[in-house]
Protein backbone atom coordinates (compact mmCIF):
# COMPACT_ATOMS: atom_id res chain seq x y z
CA UNK A 1 0.00 0.00 0.00
CA UNK A 2 2.59 2.15 0.94
CA UNK A 3 4.14 2.05 -2.79
CA UNK A 4 0.81 3.08 -4.27
CA UNK A 5 0.64 6.09 -2.42
CA UNK A 6 3.99 6.81 -3.15
CA UNK A 7 3.61 6.27 -6.92
CA UNK A 8 0.30 8.41 -6.53
CA UNK A 9 1.69 11.08 -4.85
CA UNK A 10 4.77 11.33 -7.24
CA UNK A 11 2.12 11.17 -10.31
CA UNK A 12 -0.28 14.08 -8.95
CA UNK A 13 3.21 16.07 -8.31
CA UNK A 14 4.20 15.67 -11.76
CA UNK A 15 1.33 16.29 -13.64
CA UNK A 16 0.93 19.27 -11.70
CA UNK A 17 3.93 20.54 -12.91
CA UNK A 18 2.69 19.56 -16.83
CA UNK A 19 -0.72 22.02 -15.96
CA UNK A 20 1.49 24.36 -14.09
CA UNK A 21 3.58 25.17 -16.92
CA UNK A 22 0.06 25.39 -19.39
CA UNK A 23 -1.49 27.68 -16.86
CA UNK A 24 -2.31 30.90 -17.75
CA UNK A 25 -1.01 29.92 -21.56
CA UNK A 26 -2.45 32.09 -24.45
CA UNK A 27 -3.94 30.30 -27.43
CA UNK A 28 -5.08 27.31 -24.89
CA UNK A 29 -7.35 25.26 -27.29
CA UNK A 30 -10.86 24.93 -24.89
CA UNK A 31 -13.90 23.07 -26.07
CA UNK A 32 -17.35 21.79 -24.92
CA UNK A 33 -18.06 18.45 -23.83
CA UNK A 34 -21.29 17.17 -24.42
CA UNK A 35 -22.34 17.61 -21.01
CA UNK A 36 -22.07 21.69 -21.22
CA UNK A 37 -18.66 21.34 -19.30
CA UNK A 38 -15.73 22.23 -20.97
CA UNK A 39 -12.28 20.63 -21.80
CA UNK A 40 -8.62 21.78 -22.61
CA UNK A 41 -5.50 20.74 -24.35
CA UNK A 42 -4.02 20.60 -20.99
CA UNK A 43 -6.68 18.27 -19.30
CA UNK A 44 -5.90 15.70 -22.37
CA UNK A 45 -2.11 15.79 -21.86
CA UNK A 46 -2.29 16.08 -18.14
CA UNK A 47 -5.13 12.56 -18.61
CA UNK A 48 -2.38 11.22 -21.23
CA UNK A 49 0.81 11.36 -18.73
CA UNK A 50 -1.64 9.60 -16.20
CA UNK A 51 -2.95 7.15 -18.06
CA UNK A 52 0.23 6.35 -19.44
CA UNK A 53 1.99 5.71 -16.06
CA UNK A 54 -0.76 4.10 -14.60
CA UNK A 55 -0.58 1.62 -17.51
CA UNK A 56 3.26 0.87 -17.76
CA UNK A 57 3.62 0.48 -13.38
CA UNK A 58 0.14 -1.62 -13.21
CA UNK A 59 -0.92 -2.79 -16.20
CA UNK A 60 -3.75 -5.52 -14.51
CA UNK A 61 -5.26 -2.94 -12.91
CA UNK A 62 -8.63 -0.74 -14.29
CA UNK A 63 -8.78 2.93 -15.16
CA UNK A 64 -11.63 5.54 -14.86
CA UNK A 65 -10.66 9.19 -15.55
CA UNK A 66 -12.86 12.35 -16.77
CA UNK A 67 -11.49 12.20 -20.03
CA UNK A 68 -11.87 8.19 -20.10
CA UNK A 69 -15.09 6.24 -19.89
CA UNK A 70 -13.91 2.69 -20.61
CA UNK A 71 -16.72 0.89 -22.55
CA UNK A 72 -16.27 -2.43 -19.73
CA UNK A 73 -14.67 -1.96 -16.56
CA UNK A 74 -13.20 -5.34 -14.83
CA UNK A 75 -13.37 -4.91 -10.88
CA UNK A 76 -11.71 -7.66 -10.01
CA UNK A 77 -8.68 -6.09 -9.81
CA UNK A 78 -8.29 -2.32 -8.31
CA UNK A 79 -9.28 0.55 -10.24
CA UNK A 80 -7.73 3.72 -10.33
CA UNK A 81 -10.37 6.67 -10.62
CA UNK A 82 -8.81 9.89 -12.00
CA UNK A 83 -9.62 13.50 -12.63
CA UNK A 84 -6.40 15.21 -14.31
CA UNK A 85 -7.30 18.55 -13.97
CA UNK A 86 -10.47 19.28 -11.51
CA UNK A 87 -11.62 22.99 -11.98
CA UNK A 88 -11.41 23.00 -15.37
CA UNK A 89 -12.93 26.80 -15.60
CA UNK A 90 -10.98 28.57 -13.20
CA UNK A 91 -8.48 27.01 -15.19
CA UNK A 92 -8.92 28.00 -18.60
CA UNK A 93 -9.63 31.65 -17.02
CA UNK A 94 -6.36 31.77 -15.22
CA UNK A 95 -7.54 31.51 -11.43
CA UNK A 96 -5.44 29.80 -9.62
CA UNK A 97 -7.62 27.25 -7.81
CA UNK A 98 -7.60 23.82 -9.29
CA UNK A 99 -5.81 20.68 -9.10
CA UNK A 100 -5.03 16.58 -9.90
CA UNK A 101 -6.78 13.99 -7.79
CA UNK A 102 -6.03 10.40 -8.41
CA UNK A 103 -7.54 7.69 -6.07
CA UNK A 104 -7.03 4.03 -6.09
CA UNK A 105 -10.16 1.77 -5.05
CA UNK A 106 -10.25 -1.76 -4.15
CA UNK A 107 -13.30 -3.32 -4.02
CA UNK A 108 -14.83 -0.38 -5.59
CA UNK A 109 -14.18 1.84 -2.75
CA UNK A 110 -11.68 4.34 -2.34
CA UNK A 111 -8.16 2.83 -0.40
CA UNK A 112 -5.50 5.34 -1.71
CA UNK A 113 -5.41 8.78 -3.04
CA UNK A 114 -3.16 11.87 -3.57
CA UNK A 115 -4.58 14.96 -4.39
CA UNK A 116 -2.36 18.12 -5.35
CA UNK A 117 -3.14 21.85 -5.91
CA UNK A 118 0.10 23.47 -7.90
CA UNK A 119 -1.05 27.21 -7.83
CA UNK A 120 -1.51 26.89 -4.14
CA UNK A 121 1.15 24.18 -3.42
CA UNK A 122 -0.85 22.04 -1.33
CA UNK A 123 -0.53 18.09 -1.11
CA UNK A 124 -3.40 15.92 0.27
CA UNK A 125 -3.06 12.55 0.63
CA UNK A 126 -4.73 9.12 2.48
CA UNK A 127 -5.35 5.80 3.07
CA UNK A 128 -8.26 4.13 4.46
CA UNK A 129 -8.02 3.21 8.05
CA UNK A 130 -4.37 5.14 8.34
CA UNK A 131 -5.29 8.87 7.86
CA UNK A 132 -5.14 11.80 6.02
CA UNK A 133 -2.58 14.61 5.54
CA UNK A 134 -1.92 17.85 4.10
CA UNK A 135 1.47 18.78 2.89
CA UNK A 136 2.50 15.66 5.15
CA UNK A 137 1.25 16.39 8.32
CA UNK A 138 -1.60 14.70 9.76
CA UNK A 139 -5.21 15.69 9.06
CA UNK A 140 -7.51 15.35 12.56
CA UNK A 141 -10.77 17.11 12.98
CA UNK A 142 -11.85 18.10 15.96
CA UNK A 143 -15.44 18.91 17.94
CA UNK A 144 -13.99 22.30 19.13
CA UNK A 145 -13.50 23.71 15.16
CA UNK A 146 -16.63 24.16 14.50
CA UNK A 147 -17.12 26.76 16.57
CA UNK A 148 -14.35 28.85 15.13
CA UNK A 149 -16.04 32.34 14.40
CA UNK A 150 -14.49 32.61 10.73
CA UNK A 151 -15.95 29.44 8.56
CA UNK A 152 -17.56 28.88 6.05
CA UNK A 153 -20.11 26.22 3.95
CA UNK A 154 -18.03 25.72 0.63
CA UNK A 155 -20.59 24.70 -2.49
CA UNK A 156 -20.50 24.50 -6.34
CA UNK A 157 -22.16 26.99 -8.84
CA UNK A 158 -25.28 24.40 -8.96
CA UNK A 159 -26.27 24.55 -6.24
CA UNK A 160 -28.12 27.66 -5.70
CA UNK A 161 -29.67 27.48 -8.84
CA UNK A 162 -31.07 23.77 -7.62
CA UNK A 163 -31.91 23.98 -3.93
CA UNK A 164 -32.82 26.24 -1.96
CA UNK A 165 -30.04 26.86 0.33
CA UNK A 166 -30.34 28.50 4.74
CA UNK A 167 -27.35 27.69 5.66
CA UNK A 168 -26.30 30.28 8.19
CA UNK A 169 -22.65 30.66 7.36
CA UNK A 170 -20.81 32.48 4.25
CA UNK A 171 -20.96 31.01 1.41
CA UNK A 172 -17.46 30.29 -0.78
CA UNK A 173 -17.70 28.93 -4.54
CA UNK A 174 -14.22 28.28 -4.90
CA UNK A 175 -15.30 26.42 -8.63
CA UNK A 176 -13.24 22.55 -7.54
CA UNK A 177 -15.02 20.16 -5.85
CA UNK A 178 -12.24 18.52 -4.87
CA UNK A 179 -10.85 21.77 -3.06
CA UNK A 180 -13.97 22.10 -1.65
CA UNK A 181 -13.70 18.61 0.26
CA UNK A 182 -10.26 19.19 0.93
CA UNK A 183 -10.63 22.30 2.67
CA UNK A 184 -13.59 20.82 4.97
CA UNK A 185 -10.91 17.67 5.96
CA UNK A 186 -8.44 20.41 7.17
CA UNK A 187 -10.99 21.88 9.23
CA UNK A 188 -11.23 25.31 7.30
CA UNK A 189 -14.90 24.87 5.70
CA UNK A 190 -17.71 24.18 7.76
CA UNK A 191 -19.59 22.24 5.76
CA UNK A 192 -19.48 21.51 2.05
CA UNK A 193 -22.12 20.53 -0.78
CA UNK A 194 -21.42 19.70 -4.64
CA UNK A 195 -25.03 19.26 -6.51
CA UNK A 196 -24.34 17.23 -8.96
CA UNK A 197 -20.59 15.69 -8.70
CA UNK A 198 -18.51 13.22 -10.55
CA UNK A 199 -17.01 9.94 -9.60
CA UNK A 200 -14.38 10.72 -10.36
CA UNK A 201 -14.95 14.28 -8.20
CA UNK A 202 -15.25 12.75 -5.52
CA UNK A 203 -13.22 9.74 -5.29
CA UNK A 204 -10.23 10.83 -3.45
CA UNK A 205 -11.74 14.00 -1.26
CA UNK A 206 -14.27 11.23 -0.29
CA UNK A 207 -11.37 9.67 1.80
CA UNK A 208 -9.70 12.47 2.76
CA UNK A 209 -12.55 13.50 4.48
CA UNK A 210 -13.17 10.00 5.92
CA UNK A 211 -10.22 9.79 7.26
CA UNK A 212 -9.21 13.00 9.02
CA UNK A 213 -12.49 12.21 10.98
CA UNK A 214 -15.31 14.23 8.87
CA UNK A 215 -18.91 13.18 7.73
CA UNK A 216 -19.56 13.11 4.02
CA UNK A 217 -22.63 11.20 2.25
CA UNK A 218 -24.65 12.06 -1.09
CA UNK A 219 -27.81 14.06 -0.03
CA UNK A 220 -30.67 11.39 -1.88
CA UNK A 221 -29.29 8.50 -0.48
CA UNK A 222 -27.60 7.62 -3.83
CA UNK A 223 -24.52 5.17 -3.59
CA UNK A 224 -21.17 5.76 -5.23
CA UNK A 225 -19.23 3.23 -3.78
CA UNK A 226 -18.79 0.64 -4.46
CA UNK A 227 -17.81 1.39 -7.93
CA UNK A 228 -19.68 -1.01 -9.80
CA UNK A 229 -19.36 -2.21 -13.72
CA UNK A 230 -21.71 -1.47 -16.75
CA UNK A 231 -22.09 2.16 -15.39
CA UNK A 232 -21.73 4.80 -17.65
CA UNK A 233 -19.95 7.01 -15.07
CA UNK A 234 -19.95 9.75 -17.71
CA UNK A 235 -23.85 10.28 -16.86
CA UNK A 236 -24.20 9.42 -13.30
CA UNK A 237 -24.29 11.91 -10.91
CA UNK A 238 -24.63 12.72 -7.01
CA UNK A 239 -25.44 15.00 -4.88
CA UNK A 240 -22.67 15.09 -1.98
CA UNK A 241 -22.95 16.68 1.65
CA UNK A 242 -20.19 16.72 3.71
CA UNK A 243 -19.24 18.31 7.08
CA UNK A 244 -17.11 18.68 10.43
CA UNK A 245 -19.09 16.27 12.53
CA UNK A 246 -22.51 13.90 12.45
CA UNK A 247 -24.34 17.17 14.33
CA UNK A 248 -23.21 19.20 11.41
CA UNK A 249 -24.19 17.31 8.63
CA UNK A 250 -27.33 16.55 10.17
CA UNK A 251 -28.07 20.93 10.54
CA UNK A 252 -27.07 21.32 6.60
CA UNK A 253 -29.24 18.64 5.76
CA UNK A 254 -32.49 20.43 7.26
CA UNK A 255 -30.77 24.10 5.11
CA UNK A 256 -30.41 22.08 1.85
CA UNK A 257 -34.00 21.78 -0.05
CA UNK A 258 -34.85 21.12 -3.60
CA UNK A 259 -36.02 23.71 -5.68
CA UNK A 260 -39.84 22.18 -7.74
CA UNK A 261 -38.40 24.14 -10.58
CA UNK A 262 -34.54 24.81 -11.05
CA UNK A 263 -32.74 27.44 -13.28
CA UNK A 264 -31.11 25.56 -16.36
CA UNK A 265 -27.62 27.42 -16.68
CA UNK A 266 -26.82 28.87 -19.98
CA UNK A 267 -24.52 26.90 -22.07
Amino acid sequence: MENHLTFATQLALQTGQLLRDSFRKTGLHTQYKADHTIVTEADLAADELISRAIHEQYPDEGLLSEELQPETMQLNNAVWVVDPLDGTTNFSLGLPVWGVSIARLVTGWPETTALYFPMLDELYTARRGEGSTFNNVPLHLKPEMADQPATFFACCSRTHRRYHITIPYKTRILGSAAYNFCLLGRGIALMSFEARAKIWDIAGAWLVVKEAGGEIETWDGSTPFPLLPGVDYQKRSFPVLAAQSPGLLAQARTHIQPKENPITPIA
